[in-house]
Order: C-alpha cells, then sequence, then structure tokens
C-alpha cells in the first residue's frame, strides 16, 4: 500500500536534514552511456553517408549531434541528481524527486515487501546498484516500487538490512544462521537451455538484424549474394536443411548466452527474519528478496522441452509477484530454481514450503474424465484443418501446386495436433495432500500448482455451452497470490464441486444446489 504523505517538517524548512543523495557518479555512468550510444549510431549513419559524400562531410554533420546528445543527458542526469533525496525514517521510507514535477512519495516501513538489487555492467564498473523498494501490491512499479538509481554496492546492502532483516539487524539471529544455501547453480544445467521453441526465433531474429545491419552500411546486396552463391549448388531440400541448421545452430548459441547471462552465479538462500534470498546474473547481478509469510504455494513449469529431458523449474506462488509485479520481468522475478532435474526441483519445493516431501510429488492426481480427451482432440483437428483448407482453396483458386501443399500440410500437422491433444489430456489432473490443493494442465507448457488451502479466498465455477452438453466444469480458485486465479479445467462437473468443497470446505458448498432424493430411490 502506497502513503503519500504531506511534506516533511525538513522540507518545509528547506533543509536536508536525514536525507541522502543518490551516488554522485551516476552523472559518469551517464556520460560512459550516452557515449557508447552515440558511437553505435553514429558510425553506421557515418558509413552511410560517406558511401555518398566524403568521410569529412559525414563527421561534421554526425559529431555535433553525437556531442549534443551526450551533453544534454548528462545536463540532464545532474539536475535528477541534484533534485532527488531520500530517507528512512521511523514508519516510513520516503523520496523526493523529479525534474519539471517535483513528487514525494513515501511507503509505510511495515508494508514494504522486497528490497531487490539489480547492477548491469556498466554500474558495476563504477560499484554501484539500482535499488527497488517495493510494497508486493499489484499495480505497477510506479505505485508500488521506489527506485533509487544509483547508489553504491554498501548502501543497497544496508538497505536492505534495515528494511527486511529486522532480526538479524536487531542481534536476535546468530551470524551464522544467515548462510542457509538451499540451491546454487550446476553449470550442467545450461544443457536444458536450448531446449525451448525461443530457440529457433532467438536463430530468425539474429539473422534479421544481421541482414539490418548490412543494410546500414551499404553491404545487403553483396552479403546476400555471396549467401546465394553458396546455396545455388544445392536442391531445394538441401537449401532448406542448410538455413534450418544454421538457424538452429545460431538459436542454441544465443540460447546458451541469455541462459548463463540470467543465471550464472545463481544461489537460493533462507536468510533470518524469514526471508528468502535469490541472486544471480553473469553481466547485470540482481538480487531479489521474497518473505517467506508472504509464499502461498509453489508452480512445478515444465515446458515441453524440458519436460522431455525430465527437467522443471521451480516459481514462487506470493503475494505481491503476479502480473505486473516486481521490475516488469514477472516471471523471472518469480522464480526460485531456474530449469533443473525434476528430483531437484522438487526437493527445492518442499524445502521452500518447509514440508518433507513436495505436494507438487507427493499427490496422486485424479484423472479428468474422457469427455474432456474428446475436446482436446477436436480442437486440435480443427486447428490442423485451417492451414490445409486456406491452402486448397488457394491452390484452386491460383496455382495446384498448393493443392499438393496442402495435402502434405494435413499428412504432417494432424498427427503432430493429435498427440499434443492427447498429452494435453495426461496432463489433466487435481487432488488434495495436507494442507494443499493440486492442479495440473499444459501441454507446450505443463504447470503443476500447489496451492495452500487456506490462501483460497473464493471459487469460480464455468461452463461453456460445449462443456454442458459434455458434463464437464472448470473450477477456479481465486486467491491473492501469484496468477491471482487458477484452474482446474474440464474437470466432471459432480467432480469438480466435490474438489471445491472439499478443498476449502462451507466456501463453495453454501452456494450448491442440494437435491434431495426421490421418494422410494
Amino acid at each position: 500500500m502506497i502513503d503519500i504523505s504531506t511534506p516533511v517538517e525538513a522540507g518545509r524548512n528547506g533543509t536536508d536534514e536525514g536525507w541522502t543523495a543518490l551516488d554522485r557518479r551516476t552523472t559518469a555512468v551517464t556520460a560512459v552511456l550516452l557515449t557508447g550510444v552515440a558511437a553505435g549510431a553514429g558510425v553506421p549513419a557515418v558509413l552511410g553517408i560517406a558511401a555518398d559524400r566524403s568521410v569529412g562531410f559525414a563527421l561534421a554533420w554526425v559529431l555535433p549531434v553525437a556531442a549534443a546528445l551526450v551533453v544534454s543527458g548528462v545536463l540532464y542526469d545532474e539536475v535528477r541528481w541534484r533534485r532527488t533525496r531520500y530517507r528512512i525514517g521511523a514508519s516510513r521510507v520516503e523520496l523526493r524527486s523529479g525534474v519539471l514535477v517535483r513528487s514525494q512519495r513515501s511507503l509505510a516501513l511495515e508494508r514494504v515487501r522486497s528490497v531487490d538489487m539489480t547492477a548491469d555492467p556498466l554500474l558495476r564498473t563504477f560499484g554501484l546498484v539500482v535499488v527497488r523498494i517495493g510494497t508486493g501490491q499489484r499495480s505497477g512499479a510506479g505505485e508500488s516500487t521506489l527506485e533509487l538509481r544509483p547508489v553504491t554496492r554498501e548502501e543497497g546492502d544496508r538497505l536492505r538490512a534495515v528494511l527486511l532483516d529486522r532480526v538479524r539487524a536487531a542481534g536476535g539471529c546468530p551470524p551464522e544462521a544467515a548462510d542457509g544455501r538451499l540451491a546454487s547453480l550446476d553449470p550442467h544445467w545450461i544443457r536444458y537451455a536450448p531446449l525451448s521453441f525461443t530457440t529457433p526465433l532467438l536463430g530468425l531474429a539474429t539473422g534479421g538484424v544481421a541482414v539490418q545491419l548490412a543494410g546500414w552500411i551499404g553491404l545487403r546486396n553483396s552479403v546476400l549474394g555471396h549467401v546465394r552463391g553458396l546455396l545455388a549448388e544445392l536442391p531445394v531440400a538441401g537449401v532448406v536443411a542448410v538455413l534450418t541448421a544454421v538457424t538452429l545452430l545460431v538459436g542454441v548459441v544465443g540460447s546458451l548466452g541469455l541462459f548463463a547471462e540470467a543465471w550464472w552465479n545463481f544461489r537460493l538462500d533462507r536468510e533470518p527474519g524469514g526471508t528468502l534470498r535469490v541472486r544471480r546474473g553473469l553481466l547485470t547481478t540482481r538480487s531479489i528478496s521474497l518473505e517467506e509469510h508472504r509464499l502461498r504455494g509453489v508452480d512445478l513449469v515444465e515446458p515441453l522441452g524440458n519436460r522431455i529431458a525430465g527437467a522443471a523449474r521451480v516459481d514462487a506462488v506470493a503475494t505481491g509477484l503476479g502480473s505486473g509485479a516486481g521490475s516488469g520481468d514477472s516471471t523471472d522475478h518469480a522464480t526460485l530454481l531456474p530449469a533443473a532435474p525434476r528430483a531437484l526441483a522438487d526437493r527445492v519445493a518442499a524445502v521452500v514450503l518447509g514440508e518433507p516431501v513436495s505436494p507438487t510429488a507427493s499427490v496422486r492426481l485424479a484423472p479428468h474424465p474422457p469427455a474432456a480427451r474428446r475436446r482436446r482432440l477436436r480442437w486440435a483437428l480443427a486447428a490442423a484443418a485451417v492451414p490445409a483448407l486456406v491452402l486448397a482453396v488457394l491452390g484452386l483458386r491460383v496455382n495446384g501446386v498448393l493443392l499438393v501443399l496442402a495435402g502434405v500440410v494435413t499428412v504432417v500437422v494432424t498427427p503432430v495436433a493429435v498427440a499434443l491433444a492427447l498429452e494435453a489430456y495426461r496432463n489433466l489432473g487435481h487432488g488434495i495432500t495436507g494442507r494443499y490443493l493440486v492442479t495440473r494442465s499444459g501441454t507446450l507448457r505443463r504447470s503443476t500448482v500447489a496451492l495452500q488451502r487456506d490462501g483460497v479466498i473464493g471459487w469460480t465455477a464455468t461452463r461453456s455451452i460445449f462443456q454442458r452438453r459434455a458434463g464437464l466444469i472448470t473450477i477456479t480458485a481465486t486467491t491473492a497470490a501469484g496468477a491471482g486465479a487458477f484452474s482446474v479445467h474440464d474437470v466432471g462437473e459432480a467432480a469438480g464441486l466435490r474438489f471445491a468443497e472439499e478443498a476449502v470446505p462451507e466456501l463453495f458448498g453454501p452456494f450448491l444446489e442440494q437435491v434431495e432424493p426421490a421418494p422410494g430411490s
């Protein structure tokens, strides 16, 4: 919850008592950053202009623009630094900022739920970090987060200790109690990175960027001509195979690089005061904190490639970590363990929840009715028929070759669609174990959610006209944590209502229509 306070006494008196400035080196960071941006944009511009005019003419136009960019950016950041102050009082943390429009915002200390630190390579060079102080609310980051950009790493650690580690700061826990390592990076986990649908997309994106850069410096025609010359002797199938192999190879390299950048030096620790802390990052380092009393469960995420390889990711289901929470990357912000062997993921989930065995591993999920399988098969066949029908119509009107292509698409796509539909049905399930209800669904991204039953604040039962005809229902548990709603899809009507009543007694039952048995039945 955000509290917009009235100006404090120090502000009215025109003094800076108790207020702290950001680190003075922010202007140096801005100068280096803008110089790099100017150079990155200026070099292609100079080459492009010099292709038609002289190099001197190009420099005469580009250098003044680059200098104006750097100087104006540094001056703006200088003013921002002078007009930004923060302080931690007895009951709230306050921030004064603004260049053209002044603002003063504050968060009640009792509402602070996270103090996260990030540092890109440039900030790390200067020994600085960006600190985000959040309340864990679902509102936009600008309303629920105070951002200090930048402060020294030592100041960031101090702020985190003051705001979160209250038990340790007060001497309530011995120093050795802080070293509670739950998991750390195993370099072998990087093998799971390429097993994603983003791998070919990365390859395609890299090729597009390369062509665009070649166009900027006037080499697009020569580069494309060279590629065509290399592939000229190959048949069409060979060209497709070579391009596919190159795309996948580039995508694999890109996915490995992204994994290393995001998860290098990963550590998951439990700290005194009941805080889970994730630290990770190669070039840009991140430190993300989560108070355990906000934890309502875990989500075991298994994308298709990782599932085949026996790997899974563990995400936290916690208040304040739903859509829009954090710093923009809500998924990574909630991730407690990257893709790792499934057995390890279950162990980490158990330790995080404080259970002897993870609910995602101990429960026996109830299967869903055959009608749910028939629904998925119908969806899959309909989806597979659309591209084939489009090609067939075009073939009848434009070119008969497209009719052959429509047949090929039908033969290739239909079995894949049916296999995915059957897999989607097998992945459906729900169950109850101890304090948790568990629901599973998904094919390309299978998700197994273990949610604390006392964290459910409501139930929603929905049925489409097709579900009613099939005797199916979708039951959705509403909670203040994670995505806010977790569904049991296409379960039998009686079984779904019974599951909801058993999971959270007396929450759903009073609204069910009680049918009295007929006399003599």
